[in-house]
């Protein structure tokens, strides 16, 4: 049988295809990549840092780029399970932050996603990556050497209070190679400088109260905090416990001290996760991973916070004021 199309019934047809192809284009456009994020914590800093990375490259959550967010809530045992679910989504990009364990559980869970890490120790030494400068696989990320900085933070304790001899120390059992080397470094700085440290486990929160327990026993004239998600964590509990013993005390990050503690020193963590967002915007325009050298992000920030310092009878030094990257009043 021959069907015969009237010019009207032609034309329509041609108009309908004509408005479907647009139409399939667009589709096609708004199909928008996604991004696997996998945490050790929660942290309003390394999202807002690197979704602003994200942005200054042309990417924009939720217009041009979808993000998948899993929090293991430091709860390291949950971290496999959250990234075999990225992995399981077929994400564009998987970015390992919060530590060293996110971006050691990403690099087993997949060779061929993509991965970009933010990490606290030597990523070479960790195994992540054959060199700084030529990654290899499928790895590359930001990385921010906080165990240096244990000299500047205890020099930065002393400016506050010049006669300052006995520190404790808090460092995480649950991870015993970092715990090991902070408590080393500690140790080996308030030496050169004549004072005297007590170093402290405080893995839990229950740990945490039975430390701080310790301290109000034995006194020392101040507290520093060893860089660890823990303690990112439980910054509230540090602060207050701080606050309620009246113990200066120093931090790695800027978090504990909005929340109450005294003093920060350590690396801009905003910025580096600003860095890491621009690497993955790189890598979602098609650059591989193994031709972006590891970055180290050197940008570091001091935060005081005027109030706790009056509460604790500090008088803050003028010209540590003017070096402050920030003061909360």
């Amino acid at each position: 049988m021959t069907v015969t199309i009237g010019r009207r019934e032609l034309l329509a047809a041609l108009g309908g295809a004509a408005v479907a192809l647009p139409l399939a284009a667009r589709a096609q456009q708004r199909a928008a990549p996604v991004i696997g994020f996998l945490g050790a914590v929660s942290s309003t800093q390394t999202v807002h840092g690197f979704v602003q990375g994200l942005k200054d490259a042309g990417y924009v959550e939720g217009e041009n780029v979808t993000i998948e967010y899993r929090w293991a809530d430091n709860q390291l045992d949950r971290l496999p399970t959250l990234a075999a679910d990225l992995v399981r989504k077929q994400v564009a990009v998987l970015v390992a932050t919060g530590g060293a364990a996110p971006a050691i559980v990403a690099k087993a869970a997949t060779a061929t996603i993509p991965i970009v890490f933010t990490a606290p120790d030597d990523p070479v030494e960790l195994g992540l990556v054959a060199s700084l400068s030529r990654p290899g696989g499928n790895l590359t990320g930001v990385y921010f050497l906080v165990g240096e900085l244990v000299p500047k933070r205890l020099e930065l304790l002393r400016e506050l209070m010049p006669a300052m001899t006995n520190v404790g120390v808090f460092v995480n059992p649950a991870n015993p190679a970092r715990a090991e080397a902070q408590a080393r470094e500690a140790e080996s700085a308030a030496r050169r400088m004549g004072l005297r440290v007590r170093i402290l486990n405080a893995g839990t929160g229950n740990e945490i109260n039975m430390a701080f327990a310790t301290l109000a026993r034995e006194r020392p004239d101040a507290l520093l905090v060893s860089p660890d998600p823990l303690y990112v964590v439980r910054r509230a509990q540090l602060a207050t416990l701080a606050a309620r013993h009246a113990i200066p005390t120093s931090f790695s990050n800027r978090d504990p001290v909005e929340a109450g503690g005294l003093v920060s020193y350590g690396p801009n963590i905003t910025d580096a996760y600003r860095q890491a967002g621009a690497y993955v915007a790189r890598i979602l325009r098609g650059a591989k991973p193994e031709d972006l050298p590891v970055m180290q992000s050197n940008k570091l920030e001091l935060v005081i916070n005027a109030q706790t310092a009056l509460m604790l009878g500090l008088t803050l030094p003028p010209q540590l004021l003017a070096r402050a990257d920030e003061v909360i009043e």
